[in-house]
């Protein structure tokens, strides 16, 4: 298959897909006798992966990095486990940070309802100020 095709095929633009030939994530294909990339029917499926495990938010070095352990047996499982809960850790980091700015944001907007003579600014200020967020929230 041509690039255009597995592009299409992939649902990835050509640039995409180049970059990760680039990468090292596609093997770069042999090229037929008029120059043209010739891509075997397999890079649809390893494109269609390194997708799939973006959308789960892996990075390209960790989708790397799970393309080789696709590969192996059983101890490719474990290390694709292990890389998986260290990714659920990130995001549960990720989430706990989000509620916070979400509740240090909230409760700046609460003080917005106070009668407007008694009351600069606070959400301006604290963005503004250099304390942290979370220090003018309390």
């Amino acid at each position: 298959m041509r690039t255009r095709e597995v592009a299409d095929r992939a649902g990835v633009n050509t640039q995409t897909l180049r970059y990760y030939e680039r990468r090292g994530l596609l093997a770069e294909p042999p090229r037929s006798p008029a120059g043209y990339r010739e891509y075997p029917p397999t890079a649809v499926q390893v494109l269609r992966f390194v997708k799939r495990a973006q959308e789960l938010g892996f990075t390209l070095t960790e989708v790397e990095e799970l393309l080789e352990l696709a590969d192996g047996g059983p101890d490719s499982c474990d290390a694709a486990r292990a890389l998986a809960e260290g990714h659920i850790a990130d995001l549960d980091r990720k989430i706990a940070d989000l509620r916070q700015m979400r509740t240090s944001l909230a409760s700046l907007v609460a003080t917005c309802e106070q009668p407007r003579a008694d009351r600069a600014c606070p959400m301006l200020a604290a963005i503004d100020a250099d304390a942290p967020l979370t220090e003018v929230s309390r």
